[in-house]
């Protein structure tokens, strides 16, 4: 794996972000998504060792796409420059939260908890998940590694929600909508791609008491069926 392939590609994508570069650099994207997906793969071995629930899972069913959906926006660029992955078993679906990946030229990161703004039912199953279990929350989020290298970083509301206590001693989490969290990492960890891996791997394990808290939050949670 050459170390700055990944990130080589996705500076000149930012910088060429349209149809025909992409096409006349066919042999450049699939080189470095190829290295991106053994740089998943080397994660996700060391994150086995402590997390079983990631054996096995298939790095392609956990990448997504490059392609940006542009029907809605005004940025009419047609990539993402980023590399991006969730590791879960439930792969790219945000439910339940798994460790998120994000690879971008000034933008690296890693990602967990649960984004559940997209699905009212989740939303509700979490809040009242926390009302009854506040403290533990507040022991995982107060502990001095979570402290020490996450941010909460979901979308929220001004005020606590219609129809919870406002004096609730964690009040405060109810106002989320998204459970998210993240851990920013310099680009130039990613010139030792093995250093890089390690150090995911160990941050991600520090947020799984985060995970495994609102995993068990939305566990009977069914996604809507859509109708045709």
């Amino acid at each position: 794996m050459r170390e700055n392939c990944i990130m080589d590609f996705l500076k000149e994508l930012e910088r060429n972000n349209d149809l025909k570069w992409m096409a006349d650099h066919k042999a450049f994207k699939e080189q470095a998504a190829a290295e991106f997906e053994e740089l998943l793969q080397m994660v996700m071995e060391r994150l086995a060792e402590k997390d079983p629930s990631v054996i096995g899972l298939p790095p392609k069913n956990l990448i997504y796409r490059l392609n940006r959906d542009t029907r809605f926006s005004r940025d009419k660029s047609p990539y993402h420059a980023a590399f991006r992955a969730h590791i879960s078993p439930a792969g790219r679906a945000p439910i339940p939260g798994g460790y998120y990946l994000n690879l971008a030229p000034g933008n690296v990161f890693l990602g967990g908890g649960v984004h559940a703004a997209p699905f009212k039912d989740a939303v509700t199953m979490i809040r009242d998940y926390i009302c009854g279990h506040g403290e533990e929350l507040e022991t995982i989020v107060s502990a001095p590694d979570f402290q020490n290298h996450f941010t909460m970083t979901g979308e929220r509301l001004k005020n606590v929600p219609r129809g919870y206590d406002a004096d609730f001693p964690q009040s405060e989490y109810l106002k989320y909508k998204s459970w998210d969290i993240e851990c920013r990492l310099e680009t130039e960890g990613l010139c030792d791609l093995e250093d890089f891996c390690e150090r995911a791997s160990e941050l991600f394990l520090l947020m799984r008491p985060f995970n495994d808290y609102f995993n068990e939050a939305v566990r009977n949670f069914q996604y809507p069926v859509r109708e045709n």
